[in-house]
Protein backbone atom coordinates (compact mmCIF):
# COMPACT_ATOMS: atom_id res chain seq x y z
CA UNK A 1 0.00 0.00 0.00
CA UNK A 2 1.47 3.37 -1.45
CA UNK A 3 1.81 6.31 1.53
CA UNK A 4 0.48 10.00 0.06
CA UNK A 5 1.93 12.70 1.71
CA UNK A 6 -0.32 15.97 2.50
CA UNK A 7 1.36 18.92 2.74
CA UNK A 8 -0.23 22.08 4.09
CA UNK A 9 0.43 25.13 1.41
CA UNK A 10 0.92 28.01 3.22
CA UNK A 11 -0.28 31.73 1.87
CA UNK A 12 2.34 33.90 1.13
CA UNK A 13 1.52 36.32 3.99
CA UNK A 14 1.47 33.13 6.44
CA UNK A 15 5.20 32.97 6.32
CA UNK A 16 5.77 36.71 7.60
CA UNK A 17 3.64 36.57 10.01
CA UNK A 18 5.05 33.21 11.82
CA UNK A 19 8.16 35.49 11.40
CA UNK A 20 7.03 38.23 13.03
CA UNK A 21 5.24 36.85 15.65
CA UNK A 22 8.46 34.82 16.26
CA UNK A 23 10.13 37.80 16.55
CA UNK A 24 8.24 39.62 18.87
CA UNK A 25 8.08 36.40 21.35
CA UNK A 26 12.10 36.26 21.43
CA UNK A 27 12.62 40.33 21.52
CA UNK A 28 9.82 40.00 24.36
CA UNK A 29 12.12 37.29 26.30
CA UNK A 30 15.28 38.95 26.03
CA UNK A 31 13.99 42.63 27.40
CA UNK A 32 12.44 41.31 30.69
CA UNK A 33 13.67 42.90 33.90
CA UNK A 34 14.70 39.43 35.08
CA UNK A 35 18.57 38.03 35.34
CA UNK A 36 19.13 36.66 32.67
CA UNK A 37 22.50 37.64 30.24
CA UNK A 38 22.23 39.27 27.28
CA UNK A 39 24.15 40.88 24.67
CA UNK A 40 23.95 44.67 25.54
CA UNK A 41 26.12 47.52 24.78
CA UNK A 42 27.76 49.55 28.18
CA UNK A 43 26.68 52.73 28.50
CA UNK A 44 29.44 55.24 29.98
CA UNK A 45 29.37 58.43 30.98
CA UNK A 46 29.27 61.12 28.39
CA UNK A 47 32.51 62.63 27.20
CA UNK A 48 32.10 66.36 27.30
CA UNK A 49 30.48 68.38 29.73
CA UNK A 50 26.87 69.67 29.51
CA UNK A 51 25.08 72.81 31.48
CA UNK A 52 22.13 70.22 30.75
CA UNK A 53 20.93 66.57 30.03
CA UNK A 54 20.24 66.20 26.79
CA UNK A 55 16.34 64.61 26.31
CA UNK A 56 16.80 62.66 23.50
CA UNK A 57 19.69 60.59 24.45
CA UNK A 58 19.09 56.52 24.77
CA UNK A 59 20.25 55.18 27.85
CA UNK A 60 22.47 52.59 25.86
CA UNK A 61 25.05 54.92 24.27
CA UNK A 62 28.10 54.01 23.76
CA UNK A 63 31.32 53.84 25.37
CA UNK A 64 32.85 57.10 25.49
CA UNK A 65 36.48 58.45 26.28
CA UNK A 66 37.68 61.38 27.73
CA UNK A 67 36.42 62.92 31.10
CA UNK A 68 33.24 62.01 32.92
CA UNK A 69 30.45 64.56 33.37
CA UNK A 70 28.06 64.33 36.34
CA UNK A 71 25.06 66.31 36.55
CA UNK A 72 22.17 66.89 38.60
CA UNK A 73 18.69 66.88 37.07
CA UNK A 74 15.19 67.85 38.82
CA UNK A 75 13.26 64.16 38.91
CA UNK A 76 9.77 62.79 41.19
CA UNK A 77 12.63 62.06 43.57
CA UNK A 78 14.54 65.34 44.18
CA UNK A 79 17.52 66.09 42.80
CA UNK A 80 18.93 62.76 41.40
CA UNK A 81 23.22 62.67 39.62
CA UNK A 82 22.77 61.39 35.48
CA UNK A 83 25.67 61.63 33.23
CA UNK A 84 25.44 64.54 30.22
CA UNK A 85 23.01 62.58 28.55
CA UNK A 86 20.68 62.87 31.19
CA UNK A 87 20.86 59.12 32.17
CA UNK A 88 20.11 58.01 35.89
CA UNK A 89 22.85 57.27 37.79
CA UNK A 90 22.12 54.23 40.44
CA UNK A 91 23.28 53.07 43.93
CA UNK A 92 23.70 49.09 44.72
CA UNK A 93 22.63 48.21 48.54
CA UNK A 94 24.80 45.02 47.78
CA UNK A 95 27.99 46.66 46.76
CA UNK A 96 30.74 47.74 49.38
CA UNK A 97 32.65 50.91 49.19
CA UNK A 98 34.99 50.51 45.76
CA UNK A 99 33.66 46.96 45.43
CA UNK A 100 31.35 46.17 42.97
CA UNK A 101 29.12 43.15 43.59
CA UNK A 102 27.15 43.25 40.61
CA UNK A 103 28.39 40.78 37.99
CA UNK A 104 27.30 37.99 35.93
CA UNK A 105 23.92 38.08 35.29
CA UNK A 106 23.41 41.09 36.96
CA UNK A 107 25.13 43.28 34.33
CA UNK A 108 22.72 42.56 32.10
CA UNK A 109 20.29 44.54 33.70
CA UNK A 110 22.94 47.13 35.23
CA UNK A 111 25.86 48.17 33.58
CA UNK A 112 28.14 49.89 35.08
CA UNK A 113 29.06 54.18 34.21
CA UNK A 114 32.02 53.06 32.62
CA UNK A 115 34.73 56.33 32.68
CA UNK A 116 38.08 57.59 31.52
CA UNK A 117 40.13 60.45 33.02
CA UNK A 118 38.98 61.97 35.59
CA UNK A 119 35.06 62.45 36.55
CA UNK A 120 33.84 66.22 36.61
CA UNK A 121 31.28 67.20 38.66
CA UNK A 122 28.73 69.90 37.35
CA UNK A 123 26.96 72.82 39.62
CA UNK A 124 24.98 71.42 42.04
CA UNK A 125 26.68 67.95 42.80
CA UNK A 126 28.41 67.56 45.87
CA UNK A 127 29.54 64.20 45.72
CA UNK A 128 32.76 62.86 45.37
CA UNK A 129 33.32 61.26 42.43
CA UNK A 130 35.94 58.91 41.35
CA UNK A 131 36.71 55.93 39.66
CA UNK A 132 37.47 52.06 40.54
CA UNK A 133 39.27 49.35 38.12
CA UNK A 134 36.91 46.43 37.41
CA UNK A 135 38.32 42.96 37.46
CA UNK A 136 36.89 42.82 33.53
CA UNK A 137 40.10 45.45 33.34
CA UNK A 138 37.15 48.01 32.68
CA UNK A 139 37.12 51.51 34.81
CA UNK A 140 33.69 52.46 36.56
CA UNK A 141 32.18 55.55 38.08
CA UNK A 142 32.77 55.93 41.80
CA UNK A 143 30.03 58.02 43.74
CA UNK A 144 31.07 58.88 47.52
CA UNK A 145 33.53 55.58 46.75
CA UNK A 146 30.26 53.47 45.78
CA UNK A 147 30.31 51.97 41.79
CA UNK A 148 27.72 53.83 40.07
CA UNK A 149 25.38 51.94 37.19
CA UNK A 150 22.71 52.85 34.80
CA UNK A 151 19.44 50.86 34.49
CA UNK A 152 19.09 48.89 31.08
CA UNK A 153 15.44 49.34 31.38
CA UNK A 154 15.68 53.23 31.55
CA UNK A 155 14.94 53.90 27.80
CA UNK A 156 14.89 57.86 27.98
CA UNK A 157 17.06 60.43 29.56
CA UNK A 158 15.39 61.50 32.89
CA UNK A 159 13.76 57.53 33.51
CA UNK A 160 13.83 56.33 36.85
CA UNK A 161 12.19 53.07 36.20
CA UNK A 162 15.05 51.06 38.57
CA UNK A 163 14.01 52.71 41.27
CA UNK A 164 13.63 50.69 44.03
CA UNK A 165 13.68 47.48 42.13
CA UNK A 166 14.45 44.62 44.37
CA UNK A 167 14.75 47.19 47.02
CA UNK A 168 18.51 46.81 46.59
CA UNK A 169 18.58 49.48 43.48
CA UNK A 170 18.42 53.57 44.04
CA UNK A 171 19.38 56.88 42.53
CA UNK A 172 22.04 58.70 43.59
CA UNK A 173 20.70 62.04 44.70
CA UNK A 174 23.00 65.48 44.30
CA UNK A 175 25.20 64.50 47.59
CA UNK A 176 25.97 61.49 46.25
CA UNK A 177 23.50 59.28 48.93
CA UNK A 178 21.03 57.02 47.89
CA UNK A 179 17.41 58.36 47.86
CA UNK A 180 15.34 55.40 49.17
CA UNK A 181 12.14 56.52 48.49
CA UNK A 182 9.39 54.95 45.36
Amino acid sequence: MARTRTFTRWSPTTVPAVAGLSLILILGACSSAGSSPTEESTPSVAATESSAPSESAPAESQPATGEASVLVADSDLGQILTDADGNTIYFFANDEEGVSNCTGDCLANWPPVEASGTPSAADGVTADLGTMDRDDGTTQLTVNGYPAYYFAHDEAAGDTNGQGQGDVWWVFGADGEPIEST
